[in-house]
């Protein structure tokens, strides 16, 4: 995948993507949040370089690209880890000990939301319902949905995954 550490991303392949998804969407109104869901599916996140071509296209400033990418959570700036750990942090899940299990994963990972262990391997993230309320605290791995988590299960879910 091409934004595992070990690969980084061209600044060739950055323009080529940037560019794909500008033409995707030419002239289309409101086309700033599918050019960057574009980017971030292509590459894993969106690049720094990105935003002064999008911003030049679009005809916006980049202080406007960079409030878009900051305000919503979903997008990245940088790489994300092999493994992305989601926590929920709905309502549900906090009343059945997901604030605990946030917690723990912190502590354990050593990170925080929106951060990635110091080795690369792990990006946590926190979600907003993942659909299993009734089936509290849930977490995602990689995409992938696990209700009734525990600390102890989400550590072996993480040995699991090379962690």
């Amino acid at each position: 995948m091409p934004n595992s550490p070990e690969a980084p991303i061209s600044e060739s392949t950055v323009l080529q993507v940037t560019q794909q998804a500008l033409q995707h969407y030419a002239g289309q109104p409101g086309s700033l949040l599918p050019i960057l869901h574009a980017i971030q599916h292509a590459l894993g996140y969106i690049p720094a370089s990105a935003v002064p071509v999008i911003a030049k296209e679009l005809q916006l400033s980049r202080a406007e690209i960079q409030g878009v990418i900051g305000f919503y959570s979903h997008f990245r700036q940088k790489p994300a880890g092999k493994v992305v750990l989601e926590v929920c942090r709905a309502e549900s899940c906090q009343a059945m000990g997901g604030e605990q299990l946030a917690r723990h994963a912190q502590q354990k990972l050593g990170c925080d939301f929106h951060d990635t262990t110091a080795d690369g391997q792990v990006t946590l993230e926190p979600v907003y319902c993942l659909g299993l309320c009734a089936q509290s605290p849930a977490v995602m791995i990689n995409g992938r949905a696990h209700a009734r988590m525990t600390a102890d299960k989400l550590d072996h879910l993480l040995d699991a995954q090379g962690v």
